[in-house]
């Protein structure tokens, strides 16, 4: 059963809600005599001028406060679950899916498959539509959450019940045209896994997609991520230089027709297909303003776009530490790119000494690349006794969102003390790599 009420954790200090005596741990009931299923619900009914809220306090008793206010103003009320109600899990079987090729054993978190149209507008995760009820859309139409990111893989609705293992998944798609009436603005996504939704697939789904334009603002490619544990799942093949260079030539096609008329490339590929094929990464300007930055496209684009302007800027070059020895650890996919960066910044300064490891992803399987799914184990192994210099420098990537922990459970603080070494993280930005170098 359903817990009466929504928790709250805290309160903002000088807000609305501290100078009415709401506290941590008192339960928010209704607002305006309205229940409230979610956060959705909370914003809309308090964008008002004047509200009527009723709290429980935590020895049980009811409160009811009457409160003015501008009718933009937060009330400084932060709660327990974030979203205010149980996310919504995914009951599709996808051919694709990594976390059905994840090892038993790790933590329990990491196998939840969420399939809530909430968080792709809260955190920009993608949504299948499979799971979405009539009341779903309705609610995404009343309060204008957008955009809204879909999970498309395929138009063929035959071969997107085939991929999804749901019956109703080609019918699910029937939902875009409510968005698209709607005016509700739409990301879209396309896991590419080879023999199945690729070839003449793609360039169906390609070309179904652009009628949602300009709504459907940008549609992404990616791999297939394929992990060592499969045994048992549908058979992936790993794709090669040659599929990588055609798909981009085709996905290159799309762009030129859809750019000519709506002034946006729409479909984007993402980074790891420019490395597999051996190709240059496209100018900033392809990117339209990187609205899949997630979904690894255009990310390596952006990170040398703005180590160039760091490294050219008088002003980080005024105070830098030019002397020093220190190492960086990444997946394979970015070890080209910082690299690359690294050398130019030893070209630059000839007393700074960067070496750069490539990690090989042990955990999962050599065929997962991205830094984002490295282990603290696969790095303690593969940097043991190698010289790491001063310090050890990593990806944001590598941790568990706000914490210091890895995927494995691995502290930061374990490896620190594995390695023998001062660790470091390095955020996202060019900026912020150039600065961890030089003035730190």
């Amino acid at each position: 059963m359903k817990t009466k009420g929504h928790k709250i954790s805290s309160i903002t200090p000088g807000s609305i809600a501290e100078e009415m005596q709401v506290q941590a741990g008192d339960l928010l009931l209704k607002i305006n005599g309205e229940d409230m299923e979610d956060i959705f619900d909370y914003q809309f009914l308090i964008q008002t001028d004047y509200l009527e809220i009723l709290i429980q306090k935590m020895d049980g008793e009811e409160w009811i406060l009457e409160i003015d206010k501008d009718e933009d103003e937060d009330l400084g009320i932060v709660f327990e679950n974030g979203l205010m109600d149980d996310y919504k899990s995914c009951h599709n079987k996808c051919i694709f899916c990594f976390i059905d090729q994840m090892p038993e054993g790790m933590r329990e978190t990491l196998y939840f498959k969420d399939d809530d149209s909430r968080l792709s507008f809260l955190q920009g995760n993608y949504v299948t539509l499979t799971n979405m009820s009539e009341a779903d859309i309705n609610r995404i139409i009343k309060y204008r959450l957008s955009p809204i990111n879909i999970s498309f893989q395929t138009t063929n609705p035959e071969l997107r019940c085939k991929m999804l293992n749901n019956r109703f998944a080609g019918e699910a798609l029937k939902k875009v045209d409510r968005f698209y009436d709607a005016g509700i603005y739409m990301n879209g996504q396309i896991v590419l896994c080879k023999g199945v939704n690729d070839g003449v697939e793609l360039e169906r789904s390609i070309r179904d997609l652009t009628k949602y334009l300009p709504y459907l603002e940008s549609v992404s490619v990616v791999p297939v991520g394929i992990t060592k544990f499969r045994d048992g799942l549908y058979p992936m093949e790993e794709f090669t230089k040659e599929d990588a260079c055609s798909m981009l030539d085709l996905i290159q096609s799309w762009q030129e027709k859809v750019y000519e008329e709506y002034g946006l490339h729409f479909i984007h590929a993402s980074d790891e297909w420019y490395i597999l094929a051996g190709r240059e990464l496209p100018g900033a300007e392809q990117y339209d303003g990187y609205l899949q930055l997630e979904n690894g496209v255009g990310m390596l684009r952006l990170l040398l776009d703005e180590f160039e302007e760091a490294i050219s800027d008088p002003d980080t070059l005024k105070s830098a530490n030019s002397n020093q020895h220190l190492s960086i650890a990444t997946g394979r996919l970015a070890y080209p790119t910082i690299l690359q960066m690294s050398e130019r910044i030893m070209e630059q300064f000839s007393s700074v000494k960067i070496t750069v490891f490539p990690i090989k992803n042990n955990f999962f399987g050599e065929k997962i690349t991205v830094s984002g799914l490295l282990t603290g184990q696969d790095l303690a192994d593969q940097l043991k006794g190698k010289d790491l210099g001063e310090r050890l420098l990593l990806p944001q990537n590598v941790l568990r969102s706000g914490e210091v922990v890895f995927l494995d459970d691995m502290t930061l603080q374990d490896l620190e003390k594995a390695l023998q070494v001062k660790i470091d993280i390095v955020k996202s930005s060019g900026q912020d790599f150039v600065n961890m170098i030089l003035n730190n």
